[in-house]
């Protein structure tokens, strides 16, 4: 079975546009959950969101033609041109060789499609916009990211809420790892929209009194957590086969070393999913639980999520679990849904490159019984040889994804 490497990485959020960018902010305790400018959230019981502003598609793409690519898209088309760049995959090197791209997505373009039908019910079919049509499907924005960037390969779009992102990440890799490619972009998109804002609040996931204690408390972990801020972004990884990147002397960030996935049918215990999707990683890798430098957890405040994330966590990792340092990046990115996984994988990779991993600033205390003793509100040195990202989606979905520095 062949090894699946890093080569590169590209990145688009509101806490930075590049992943040392990303890193540095994560690092430094400060926070993207700012009051929404995007559209009005009058009556609603939040106000604050991780979004991107200003952002200029033009400012990384330049002048061509972006009138057909709508907000996911052309989020998606700026981390795909980052990374591409970042593993020296140039346009000659596109037209030589075959690079696909994997996706992972909640919505997608869920702004496209809403304002496709208003128009098609309000003032009937003839007055849909047929630019918004080729945007109404879920796939749209990575068949856009392939147009636009020349990827001939593979073409996939996962959605499996919050863990979509990872999802995308682990099916790459098998893809290269049983040779059905050599390289593929792989990670998650998702924009902020007033749709996607609403249906979460509706759902009560929404930080805010409606939740339990007044005001918006979206912190990972926290005894007061009632929610999470929703956010937007993309992030993308560039996977490839670990001997063709050497032949061709690729910088090599990390090593993907396994992944494991599992769902929460609601008959089990909280976080008996996530034990079992973090313990087919460790399988899927051959290693101990003990040997875990550290952890990125999908925890973004929710009552119940992060409660049920801790308990599978402690389950897997035993003895471990009351000293291995965790992270929980939503806390200050929010939570960007389908794009999270990703977000999580590249913040991860920075601490690979400096050993940091940040903490959650707002952080004061855990509920009584808590069963993570590496939680922490400050950033803090750690060894960083080994690495797991998890994801946990509200529907049930888990990821997780080991990722270690490359073997020689």
């Amino acid at each position: 079975m062949r090894r699946v490497v890093v080569t590169g990485a590209g990145v688009i959020s509101p806490l930075g546009d590049s992943p040392a960018a990303l890193h540095a902010a994560l690092c430094a305790g400060e926070s993207a959950l700012k009051t929404i400018e995007l559209f009005s959230t009058d009556g609603l019981g939040c106000h604050q969101a991780g979004e991107i502003r200003p952002f200029d598609a033009r400012a990384y793409l330049g002048e061509r033609n972006l009138r057909p690519v709508d907000r996911t898209s052309r989020l998606l088309l700026v981390a795909a041109q980052q990374a591409l760049a970042a593993g020296g995959w140039t346009a000659e090197r596109l037209t030589a060789r075959e690079m696909g791209l994997v996706l992972g997505t909640t919505f997608c373009s869920v702004r496209t499609i809403a304002e496709f039908d208003r128009r098609g019910q309000q003032l009937g079919p003839g007055y849909a916009s047929p630019m918004d049509f080729a945007n109404s499907v879920i796939n749209a924005a990575a068949g856009q990211a392939a147009i636009w960037h020349d990827l001939r390969g593979v073409n996939s779009t996962l959605s499996g809420g919050e863990a979509s992102g990872l999802m995308a990440i682990a099916y790459a890799a098998d893809l290269i790892r049983s040779g059905r490619a050599d390289a593929l972009l792989a990670g998650g998109v998702e924009e902020l929209c007033f749709e996607s804002f609403v249906g979460c609040f509706r759902a009560g996931r929404l930080c805010g009194a409606a939740n339990g204690a007044g005001g918006e408390y979206p912190i990972p972990f926290d005894a007061r957590r009632n929610g999470f801020a929703l956010s937007e972004g993309a992030a993308l990884l560039l996977l490839e086969d670990a001997e063709s990147a050497a032949a061709r002397g690729a910088p090599v960030l990390a090593e993907l070393r396994g992944h494991g996935a599992a769902f929460e049918g609601g008959r089990e215990e909280p976080g008996a999913a996530v034990a079992r999707a973090i313990g087919s990683a460790l399988a899927d890798a051959r290693l101990a639980p003990e040997r875990i430098d550290f952890a990125s957890l999908s925890a973004n405040g929710s009552v119940a999520g992060d409660g049920a994330e801790a308990l599978g966590v402690a389950a897997a990792f035993g003895a471990r679990a009351r000293e291995l340092p965790v992270a929980a990046v939503k806390g200050l990115l929010g939570e960007a849904l389908g794009a999270s996984g990703a977000l999580q994988a590249v913040a991860l990779l920075g601490t690979f490159g400096d050993g940091v991993l940040p903490g959650i600033p707002d952080l004061e205390r855990t509920d009584d019984g808590f069963p993570l003793g590496g939680v922490a509100a400050a950033s803090r040195n750690v060894p960083a040889a080994l690495g797991l990202a998890h994801a946990r989606g509200w529907d049930g979905h888990c990821c997780a994804v080991l990722f270690g520095e490359a073997e020689v």
